[in-house]
């Protein structure tokens, strides 16, 4: 375990296997801009430092609030929490979760001579609701809304903002590509909440997983995956070339996990598979924009 304050101890606080999932919907967003030749590159890297910056002060947040709470005790199976472990204060947490969503606002200023107002509201909307995640009289993941809020913000939300910058309105591809890549972050959220279930129960966490039971949680998981790797085809349909396809090559890996999701019953194994949710939404995106770039 690393020492009280010190870098790896921040490092891990910022959850870096989560962080797939704030880059996915930039680079999609990016690619289908790209795909109709109006990439604009500083609108796109303000769209990245912003997405990383919610999403590292979201987790700070929900670090801090799941401590504050009581959903963070020493029966959690998983990476221990910085905060509940003793190496990071409360106060501390707090000001660091302050400091990083106020970076993403300023990051997110940048945005506005390419969008005007509307992105003042999605980005003000977009903080508030990482904070109301965890934090708030009415948090989101302690009512069932964290996969709802995964899906909007980290998927139609990241992925329609991103596009809109460079490229005017989203058409319905570009929507459909966004809810792909949302309902693959919110698999990232559905595998960490079947492994917290009993934890979070007893805290009063009522996620999906608690509400509608774990079966409900491993359906949510296939089906995600299964909309996913449709989503190349409807494109495909639509006139585009045979690159689009290159996300059905992750077909093997989503049944493998799709698997796994519904054999494991040790909360321990399913931290591995956590790791691997995001990897697959960052390699599922980086192949969907592949796919866009080459058929250009």
């Amino acid at each position: 375990m690393p020492p009280a304050g010190s870098l790896r101890t921040w490092l891990a606080a910022t959850r870096p296997k989560t962080l797939p999932a704030a880059v996915a919907p930039v680079l999609v967003g990016t690619a289908f801009a790209w795909h109709e030749g109006r990439w604009v590159p500083a609108a796109a890297l303000a769209c990245l430092a912003f997405a990383l910056l919610v999403q590292i002060a979201t987790n700070f947040a929900n670090d801090y609030y799941d401590f504050v709470k009581g959903a963070d005790t020493a029966d959690r199976v998983g990476p221990r929490r910085a905060v509940a472990s003793g190496l990071i204060m409360p106060a501390v947490m707090r000001r660091a979760m302050i400091v990083t969503f106020v970076a993403a606002f300023l990051a997110g200023l940048a945005l506005l001579p390419y969008g005007g107002w509307p992105l003042l509201v999605i980005g003000i909307a977009s903080i508030l609701s990482g904070i109301a995640y965890t934090g708030g009289p009415y948090p989101l993941g302690y009512h069932g809304l964290g996969d709802l809020f995964v899906f909007l913000f980290f998927g139609l939300v990241a992925v329609g903002a991103t596009y809109f910058v460079q490229a005017g309105l989203p058409g319905w591809k570009v929507w459909v590509a966004g809810a792909a890549v949302g309902l693959l972050a919110a698999n990232i959220l559905v595998t960490n909440n079947l492994r917290d279930a009993e934890t979070d129960a007893r805290a009063g966490k009522r996620t999906t997983v608690v509400r509608f039971g774990r079966g409900f949680g491993r359906a949510q998981f296939a089906a995600s995956h299964l909309f996913a790797l449709v989503v190349p085809l409807l494109v495909f349909r639509a006139g585009a070339s045979p690159w689009v396809l290159l996300p059905l090559l992750l077909t093997p890996l989503a049944w493998s996990q799709t698997q796994r999701i519904y054999r494991e019953t040790d909360p321990a194994r399913l931290i591995a598979l956590l790791g691997e949710a995001g990897r697959y939404v960052a390699l599922y995106a980086g192949l969907l924009a592949a796919g866009l770039v080459l058929d250009r």
